[in-house]
């Protein structure tokens, strides 16, 4: 069972542990001449100069079936680049894939752990995991809607897959625990919610506010995630500080706040579909 609380060890990245050799190094660092001329001016010119290229991380692809070719003449003559559209959408589908195989290893990490105070059950992790790959399914099926190629990796979902890479390394590692793994997903949830809300505001700007009605629910599940992830890192990070009665208390303030937040989302969907039966 892996601990969660960090532990005092033989860590020796500081200084102080050594103040002789601390003194040293100082004074060796002020004495040192630089072994080459110049500021960080020059590496921002050879940046510059690569910039100068024109290369780019990929494309987007033209459209492979005729129904695509149709969407984007229609798009074209009302004005709108369809190609940006395309770019987000497949960049959410290789979040969202990204989503549910990150949760796919913190259900791992959650079975290994001791409990966390105020942390997720394996049943609600495996629930939002469920949603991620719901949410996946969406985009793809309307990549497909539109006649696109959901396989095809467009430069913005290239960008947030090297993005997600360091996130997929805290949950890979075996010695990382369960709250720092629910850090790194608070992490990825906050750029999901802004992903999907982005994308609401694209598909409504594009002309496809069936498809924003669509992500508008997903969105609304988003938020929900959000909550709750926020809740379990802020209740385990009190928690593992200590018992005393403030721990407590801030546990139990994440949960019910995280309960509130839910209920807000649900309320703000209930009234939308309201509105809409009016209509």
């Amino acid at each position: 069972m892996m601990k969660e609380s960090p532990s005092i060890g033989t860590n020796r990245t500081g200084m102080d542990l050594s103040p002789i050799d601390k003194k040293q190094l100082i004074d060796a660092t002020e004495s040192s001449i630089p072994s080459m001329a110049g500021d960080a001016g020059e590496i921002a010119d050879v940046r510059s100069e690569y910039m100068e290229g024109g290369a780019r991380v990929g494309s987007v692809p033209p459209p492979g079936k005729l129904k695509g070719i149709a969407s984007e003449m229609v798009d074209a003559l009302k004005g709108s680049n369809p190609s940006v559209l395309v770019d987000k959408l497949s960049e959410r589908l290789a979040f969202e894939r990204t989503g549910t195989r990150l949760y796919e290893a913190l259900v791992t990490k959650h079975q290994m752990a001791e409990p966390l105070p105020g942390g997720p059950t394996i049943e609600e992790l495996r629930k939002i995991q469920a949603d991620e790959l719901r949410h996946f399914e969406l985009v793809r099926d309307v990549i497909l809607r539109l006649g696109g190629d959901p396989t095809t990796v467009t430069p913005a979902a290239d960008v947030i897959a090297v993005t997600s890479l360091g996130l997929i390394q805290v949950l890979a590692d075996p010695r990382t625990t369960l709250l720092q793994c629910l850090e790194a997903i608070l992490t990825a949830e906050l750029v999901d919610n802004d992903g999907w809300s982005l994308l609401v505001r694209l598909a409504k700007a594009t002309g496809h506010p069936l498809i924003a009605t669509e992500f508008e629910s997903a969105l609304l599940v988003e938020e929900e995630h959000l909550a709750k992830v926020r809740s379990w890192v802020q209740a385990g990070t009190i928690g593992l500080a200590g018992p005393g009665p403030v721990a407590k208390e801030t546990v139990t303030g994440a949960v019910k706040s995280a309960v509130a937040d839910v209920a807000r989302s649900v309320a703000k969907s209930v009234a939308k579909d309201s509105t809409k039966k009016k209509h």
